[in-house]
């Protein structure tokens, strides 16, 4: 599949939809809305004289090690973004507004509060004054250009730079038309975290979950989706029906989810492009949601049938269902590995609820969890290395990672009841519910989403219009 960081060189240019892979194009039509073009570094190349020196990689990197433990986030100065114009002007603002969000959010950046800004004529094609950030504290400095370029479009311009070496490190351009000034911001922010990091961002993606409001013996759920940091809220089902577990495809324009129909579990994949929804089969006694393999072509779940639970793939061209595991035991929760050659689930076979580990097809199961208490809702990490749970120990909820062979376990958030973990597309940071007690009346019980990074220390809700759970993490949309 094409990516949109193959056409980052100054040749190239791209046309993305959001929500839908890169795809060359020549024109961008006003009908097409949220488009935006995507030019190669610096497109153009930067001036010439001073600013041309300054155009390399900076001698000594500026770099968050987020490998380690706790990190102390980076000061960094986000200047608004200028304009000529009020409506530039207006865009340069919202634009660095939602970069310094993106990047607060993180945990690993501290963005300066502008009025502590020494420099105020930040030029874009001119050297800042870095000794001025530097009394400021600023390691690092983010400014950037909007341009008018007609028929409802803008050109957006920004640059990276190191102001403790005074060096340039990154920057691009991107074509967008209003719409789309959100996720323009959000790419430039996965830009910024990338070469400050050395890890691939997440701010350019997504979040599905189940709305829920109502009594609490009542509750109505919905399909609901937003980006990653809560905007562009919709609700994708009407709550007429009980839905369940969405789950991403690969491909992120796809969403499997459990619903009820005429009180039977059903399995659907809606399609965000088009909003139909196509039903997958009846599967009476299903006790978790699908999953994607991670080439698309199947869904992996477990269902109940005769009174035993087990693990099935079902191929989406031919409908045709195999069954992986063969135990009196109840397996559950399945989730495939990024490479697809792995599948992890729970299981009581041993007596409690653990974790396990087996081969594609169905063989070399083995048992990686060892823990006290009970484990469950394993999702394997995108990078491979870990596998995010829900454990139930000293009464209490915990969300949780693990190695794939069971060792450096470690407990990341705790609550009355969180659950549901889900990653986001780096691997570095999980959403996932939390919900709070309810009183004998009925009052409380109030279910949220949070994200929690690796470090276990930021921890950040979700905000929603109403209550929420089951989150669902994309890939990242380009």
């Amino acid at each position: 599949m094409e990516k949109l960081h193959d056409h980052l060189r100054p040749e190239g240019h791209a046309v993305l939809t959001p929500g839908t892979p890169a795809r060359p194009v020549t024109t961008v039509s006003r009908r097409d809305l949220g488009r935006l073009t995507l030019g190669g570094a610096l497109a153009g190349g930067i001036g010439g004289g001073a600013l041309a020196g300054l155009a390399r990689p900076a001698a000594a990197e500026l770099r968050i090690d987020i490998t380690r433990g706790r990190v102390e986030p980076m000061p960094i100065a986000i200047a608004d973004f200028r304009g000529q114009g009020v409506e530039p002007t207006r865009i340069g603002r919202e634009i660095a507004t939602i970069i310094r969000a993106d990047l607060e959010r993180s945990g690993l950046f501290a963005p300066i509060d502008q009025n502590a800004f020494i420099q105020r004529d930040l030029e874009f094609d001119a050297v800042p004054r870095f000794g001025d950030w530097r009394l400021i504290n600023a390691q690092a400095l983010v400014h950037g250009r909007v341009t008018e370029l007609g028929q409802g479009q803008v050109r957006v311009e920004f640059r990276l730079w190191d102001a403790v070496a005074e060096q340039y490190l990154t920057g691009t351009t991107l074509t967008v038309i209003p719409e789309s000034l959100r996720r323009a911001a959000h790419i430039i922010a996965d830009l910024i975290y990338k070469r400050i990091t050395g890890e691939d961002g997440y701010f350019d993606s997504r979040i599905v979950y189940i709305a829920e409001s109502g009594a609490q013996n009542r509750r109505k759920k919905q399909l609901a989706i937003m980006d990653q940091d809560g905007a562009n809220h919709k609700f994708l089902t009407d709550g007429g029906t009980l839905v369940l577990t969405p789950r991403f495809s690969p491909t992120h324009q796809e969403i499997t989810y459990l619903a009820y129909y005429n009180n039977k579990p059903r399995v659907y994949i809606f399609n965000l492009d088009t909003g139909q929804q196509e039903v997958l089969g009846d599967f009476p006694g299903m006790t978790f949601a699908p999953r994607f393999s991670p080439d698309g072509n199947q869904v992996i779940m477990s269902l109940a049938r005769d009174g035993v639970t087990d693990i099935y793939r079902m191929d989406l061209r031919t409908r045709r269902v195999t069954r992986l595991t063969d135990s009196p035991s109840i397996d559950t929760s399945p989730s495939p590995s990024p490479d697809g050659t792995q599948i992890a689930f729970n299981s009581d076979r041993g007596g409690a609820q653990q974790l396990y580990v087996m081969d594609a097809n169905g063989g070399g199961v083995k048992r990686i969890s060892f823990g006290q208490g009970r484990y469950a809702t394993p999702v394997w990490s995108p990078r491979g290395d870990l596998i995010a749970f829900t454990k139930i120990a000293g009464g209490e909820f915990h969300i949780g990672v693990m190695r794939v062979d069971g060792s450096g376990e470690r407990l990341l958030a705790k609550g009355f009841l969180v659950e549901a973990p889900s990653w986001a597309p780096n691997g570095r940071v999980l959403v996932y519910f939390k919900q709070q007690r309810s009183d004998s009346a009925g009052r409380g019980g109030e279910s949220k989403l949070f994200t929690i990074d690796l470090t276990g220390y930021n921890e950040r809700e979700v905000v929603t219009p109403l209550d929420a759970s089951d989150p669902a993490w994309s890939p990242l949309l380009r």
